[in-house]
């Protein structure tokens, strides 16, 4: 590629517009499903966005740790060989989808009514057909960054990431040599506080993630006796003392500056810093921005599965639940007290999964000019920063020391609620949004 300055490098060239939508409705064709426990398959999607790297003429590599779960990792060099690399990732696989519950088929890709329909289509291979199209116009137009952007396709997300991200940053970190930053999915999209108030919510941090194995031991016997070392009894008590249980605020700086500058689109003034701040009667002054913030202000912790017994009859010796916890920065030690208190003497928990909980900075010269790309192609909307109650692979590529924010921009109708097509039924992304998407990711990375 020729070395053009990205400051005034051409518009992004129509047939990028043309192949987002194009890659985006092919690889939710191609059926991903996670389902944990290493069941999934990501190869044929890996080899798909090999071939378009490929042919823009970035040379992929290919990656697996375990066969058919298949990570691409490749470099685009920057003009600047003095500057800090980029890392910008996508993973391949999606979570299950039931086609019953489904309007139209989860692995159609359809494009229907300026929508492209399906499993992925906005966790995450939106994003991921996105970088395809913004790296294949460089490819025409002759653009080259000005830092080396790392691109990093992985599987597993979904579930461990011990196949995926997590195989990278332990075994291959050579890849992402001189990469201090990286973006990634859940921001820079749409969220409609108002009519009036499109907002633009950047990712600055992620709560850790702490997924845990619960288990009570008893004495077995017949279901007719008295028994008061009834595993089932004991790990019921300890499920409903965390699913009742009220954690304490602790306020996080992402979560202090999301909840300033959020508070201050709706007229309201706050010191997050004041001892009397109340942030549960601010939230409640917030109406549906309270959404962005109201996970992110404290730990939790909630049961999901439980697993006892195999008689109506029979009293087991042992029974397990698991809980899905999150950890705000900081909170770690508060998590473990917590739940020593929470599950008692009689239920041992444990780690399933666990994985840190990250901040960025919000004064950063990279979260200028995320907040400049968005606002240049939206200068109707409000870029705030926040922090996700979930979380993404940032967490295992912060062991490289690489910063990670979320920022995978989407301009979305009113009414459209982006988040709860997370893992939803009918998951959709609108055609003008990945247009939209495209023209900023593509801004961004010729300036970073």
């Amino acid at each position: 590629m020729a070395d053009v300055n990205p400051m005034e490098a051409v518009p992004l060239d129509v047939r990028a517009l043309d192949e987002v939508v194009d890659f985006t409705s092919e690889l939710i064709r191609i059926d991903t499903t996670n389902r944990g426990g290493g069941d999934c398959r990501e190869r044929p999607a890996a080899e798909y966005v090999a071939e378009r790297l490929a042919g823009a003429g970035i040379e992929p590599t290919l990656l697996e740790r375990t066969p058919g779960r298949t990570n691409v990792v490749a470099r685009i060099p920057g003009t600047d060989p003095s500057a800090d690399a980029l890392l910008v990732h996508g993973h391949l696989d999606v979570v299950p989808a039931e086609p019953d519950d489904w309007s139209v088929h989860p692995f159609s890709g359809e494009i229907r009514d300026g929508v492209v329909w399906g499993r992925g289509a906005v966790d995450m291979k939106n994003m991921d057909a996105m970088v395809l199209a913004v790296v294949r116009a460089w490819a025409r137009e002759g653009v080259r960054p000005r830092r080396d952007i790392v691109i990093a396709y992985t599987a597993d997300e979904e579930a461990s990431a011990i196949d995926g991200s997590g195989f990278l940053a332990d075994h291959h970190a050579a890849l992402f040599e001189g990469c201090t930053e990286g973006i990634s999915e859940s921001g820079a999209f749409t969220f409609h506080a108002g009519p009036d108030l499109p907002v633009y919510p950047i990712a600055a941090g992620e709560r850790g993630t702490a997924w845990l194995k619960l288990t009570a031991h008893g004495r077995a016997g017949h279901g007719s006796k008295v028994n008061r070392d009834n595993a089932v009894s004991r790990l019921a008590a300890a499920v409903a003392r965390i699913g009742e249980h009220e954690w304490p605020v602790r306020l996080t700086p992402t979560v202090r500056a999301a909840l300033t500058e959020i508070a201050a689109l709706h007229g309201i003034e706050v010191d997050t810093t004041d001892p009397d701040f109340d942030v549960d009667a601010l939230l409640a002054k917030l109406g549906p921005s309270a959404a962005l913030v109201e996970p992110t202000v404290r730990n939790s912790a909630n049961p999901t599965m439980l697993d006892a017994g195999y008689k109506v009859n029979v009293i087991p010796g042992h029974a397990t639940a698991y809980v899905d916890g999150r950890m705000l920065p900081g909170g770690e030690d508060e998590f473990r007290t917590t739940l020593d208190r929470l599950t008692g003497p009689d239920v041992d928990w444990e780690f399933d999964h666990g994985e840190v909980a990250l901040q960025a900075p919000v004064d950063s010269p990279t979260y200028a000019k995320l907040r400049a790309a968005v606002e240049k192609f939206a200068p109707e909307g409000y870029v705030v920063p926040y922090c996700m109650s979930g979380g993404t692979d940032a967490k295992q590529f912060s062991r490289l020391g690489i910063t990670g924010y979320g920022f995978s921009p989407l301009r979305l109708p009113i009414g459209f609620d982006y988040q709860a097509l997370f893992h939803g039924v009918d998951e959709r992304v609108p055609v003008d949004a990945l247009h939209f998407g495209v023209q900023v990711l593509d801004h961004y990375l010729r300036t970073a």
